[in-house]
């Protein structure tokens, strides 16, 4: 693998850190913290997404007209392409091509090898042999498919069954802007294999675990002893903490709990928490909090994982694993962040309410409008500085959790209130469930911990848990599964 850039590096190749788009609404922005530096969304920071964009089309065929000119049909969807250019500027078409022949697909196979999904377009009747010949390379595969293509789509849902069609998924739509949403999976796809977490605890991640997941996603999961952080909060000079505190501060409807001190120390260990992903090339970073590292830090790391979050990169609460991995494959595939929450239910209103201190205020992601915050204590410990944040009511979400590296579990939901009470964690969000609560609850395994993205992502979770082999699970309509998972 080729050298991989750092965000400073970055930085130095791009002109003065100004604000670029990426892919699924991601933005490469000037953050107004410390030093003014620029975050690019996981994966991104380090390479483009790869995807081979092959039109598919056989001169002379009847459908969807004979008088078809296939050379002309690729120039308006390269249009098409152009007119998105924000939703692909974190994508390389690698490969793109009209193919026209089995023998031609054959030729490309070197060139596949590499690539992180195919966007095969459907142009004309007679392409079934060849959209065969392409799934041999054993790539995720999206097939666009607009009306009047062919009449192939008829054996779409057959292929599909078999092992040749195991890594294909149809978009028979008019609707060009399902080209971006095409490449989604691929682009989780790619910030898992790109992504690293640090993991800050005295207890060393479990081994099966770490290296089911390395094979699975190719994700790196790196343990970081205490003094390590101790190391990078001292170098923290003092008037950025005091900077970003004012910010903080400034931007809150009101402090309740929090000291200045308090928050100016929180804030200083939220700079060094970038400068350490920095550093180690990686991209989320967790914290056993509530664990071995329980008052072990100069302050709690809430504000930090906050930060992080809101920037495009990842800050994960108590050292759990398994929703910083769900964290890093919602944002790859919307380029927006994760609530992880405790949960409790509500029947009366066939609501679950979610709940967790921490609040992200960029849920719509880094370019997205910001949530409006009140800066709070932890509830349980009554210390600490912690945002809490209002999410939009009406807003459509999704709750998941990928588990081991085999099984995703979700259901889908819409925001009908924000209480703001003293009972329960700070940040909470009343969802009326799509599906039955008490199916939901009955269905409820692997632990209490969540995360909640903005959005309906049913079929973009269908298509990554497809090409991955994941199970996915609708716990809120499926019959209740087994499980020894208290």
């Amino acid at each position: 693998m080729g050298h991989r850039m750092k965000r400073r590096e970055f930085l130095q190749a791009t002109a003065g850190g100004s604000a670029l788009w990426l892919g699924s609404g991601v933005l490469l922005a000037a953050h107004a913290g410390a030093g003014g530096g620029a975050i690019i969304s996981p994966g991104c920071r380090r390479s483009k997404v790869r995807v081979a964009k092959l039109y598919m089309g056989i001169p002379g065929a009847l459908w969807p007209t004979p008088d078809l000119d296939l050379k002309a049909e690729v120039q308006k969807y390269e249009a098409e392409f152009a007119a998105r250019a924000k939703d692909f500027a974190d994508v390389d078409f690698v490969v793109s091509e009209l193919v026209t022949s089995v023998d031609q697909a054959k030729q490309l196979q070197e060139k596949l090898k590499t690539v992180d999904g195919i966007l095969a377009i459907h142009l004309s009747m007679g392409i079934m042999p060849v959209l065969q010949e392409t799934l041999k390379n054993g790539k995720p595969t999206v097939l666009f498919a607009a009306p009047y293509s062919g009449h192939e789509w008829t054996g779409f849902g057959n292929l599909r069954k078999k092992p040749a069609g195991a890594l294909l998924e149809c978009m028979l739509t008019s609707d060009y802007d399902q080209l971006a949403v095409a490449v989604r999976p691929f682009r989780a796809i790619h910030h898992l294999r790109e992504a690293k977490i640090l993991d800050v605890t005295k207890r060393t991640p479990r081994a099966e675990y770490v290296e089911a997941i390395r094979d699975a996603f190719g994700t790196e999961i790196k343990q970081l002893e205490r003094d390590r952080v101790l190391e990078a909060y001292n170098a923290v000079d003092d008037a950025l903490a005091q900077a970003e505190a004012k910010r903080w501060i400034e931007g809150t409807e009101k402090v309740v709990e929090p000291s200045e001190d308090e928050i100016i120390r929180s804030c200083k260990l939220a700079l060094a928490f970038e400068n350490l992903l920095d550093d180690e090339d990686a991209t989320v970073i967790t914290v056993d909090c509530y664990g071995t590292m329980y008052h072990q830090l100069p302050a709690f790391p809430c504000i930090g994982f906050t930060r992080l979050n809101d920037m495009g990169l990842g800050g994960i609460c108590e050292s759990d694993l398994a929703s910083a991995m769900t964290h890093i494959m919602f944002q790859g595939l919307t380029g927006k962040p994760g609530f992880i929450s405790d949960p409790t239910v509500d029947e009366s209103k066939q609501a679950i309410i979610l709940a967790h201190c921490l609040g992200t205020t960029r849920m719509e992601g880094p370019d997205g409008e910001a949530c409006p915050y009140k800066l709070r204590t932890i509830m349980e410990r009554q210390e600490g500085a912690v945002p809490q944040v209002r999410m939009r009511v009406g807003q459509k979400v999704t709750q998941a959790k990928l588990i081991n590296a085999d099984l995703v579990h979700y259901f889908t939901g819409e925001i009908i209130e924000t209480p703001d009470h003293e009972r329960g964690c700070r940040t909470k969000a009343t969802v009326k469930v799509d599906g039955d609560i008490k199916t939901l609850w009955h269905n409820w395994a692997h632990g209490l911990h969540r995360v909640t993205c903005y959005g309906d992502l049913t079929q973009d979770l269908e298509r990554f848990c497809r090409f991955k082999g994941i199970r996915l699970v609708n716990e809120a309509v499926a019959p209740p599964q087994p499980t020894a998972d208290a």
